[in-house]
């Protein structure tokens, strides 16, 4: 037992992949808690899916992957704000056809050029293969994210809640929404390599879902969200080393798991309440 949680300390693959993941896991559960309450999660899994053609271009460039896919990713997201302000279709259609459009013109580009096995990983993620350079990338998002959550969480809760009110308050509110934005397509470029294209919405989306079922405040439901994505994360890598499995697909099952928990605990608080209710008539 001691050695199997010792393990991922000795071997430095495993350790890289346990950081890689705490790296990953943090800054995606951060923001998951504002895509929550925004009702943005679509636009994790839309801008996760759209960064593919933007990958392989840089290959084809031989550019960095990571600055392919953050251009197409703010890229996409523009395009879809820009179609949203021309025409009369609801804006979750407007990405619906353009971020599936984009996927499928990356998966076309991957045909394309003879590198299916080097961008595999971008699709269902190789996190027991992260380099030096993936954990740079992962470790100066999580330090943005983390920054900005801490200073300014406030101001993008009352974006969240209510543009309006924020923007009669003097903030700058298109500006904030473009912020948020890049650090959404910053945190997928960062999960590329832990979780692939296919599962980086589950980092994005289950730890705010989970911990808004748990938690009555915004601040409390913000650090309960990244701690269950951490949590995660560390579950998930041995759970991989137990039974070898992906470690980004153990991942996310064990997010899901949080999920279905956090679901049977609120239900278990609502029917305490209802009880107590009944016995105080």
């Amino acid at each position: 037992m001691i050695e199997t949680i010792a393990l991922p300390f000795q071997l430095p693959f495993l350790r890289d992949a346990m950081l890689a993941a705490l790296l990953v896991a943090l800054p995606c559960g951060l923001l998951s808690a504002f895509l929550v309450l925004k009702g943005w999660s679509l636009i994790g899994d839309a801008i996760s899916h759209a960064v593919l053609p933007g990958v392989v271009i840089a290959y084809i460039l031989g550019l960095p992957l990571i600055v392919g896919a953050f251009v197409a990713g703010m890229g996409a997201a523009l395009l879809t704000g820009w179609l949203d302000t021309r025409s009369r279709i609801k804006r979750d259609t407007l990405m619906g056809v353009v971020f599936a459009g984009m996927f499928a013109v990356g998966l076309v580009l991957i045909t394309w050029v003879e590198a299916g096995v080097h961008l595999d990983h971008i699709l269902f993620g190789n996190l027991l293969g992260v380099d030096r350079a993936e954990l740079w990338t992962a470790a100066v998002v999580a330090a943005i994210v983390c920054a900005v959550m801490a200073f300014r969480w406030r101001d993008y809760l009352l974006h969240a809640f209510d543009a309006t009110q924020a923007m009669a308050a003097g903030l700058p509110v298109r500006a904030m929404q473009m912020g948020l934005l890049a650090m959404i397509s910053a945190a997928v470029v960062a999960a590329l390599g832990a979780v692939g294209i296919i599962l980086v919405v589950a980092l994005l989306v289950t730890p705010g879902a989970s911990a808004f079922l748990l938690v009555r405040s915004f601040g409390r439901m913000l650090l309960a969200s990244g701690a269950i994505a951490c949590a995660a994360a560390v579950a998930g890598i041995y759970i991989s080393i137990a039974l070898d499995t992906a470690p980004g697909a153990s991942i996310v099952v064990v997010l899901t798991l949080m999920f279905l928990i956090a679901l049977g605990i609120r239900s278990l608080r609502q029917r305490g309440a209802r009880l107590g209710g009944s016995l105080h008539e």
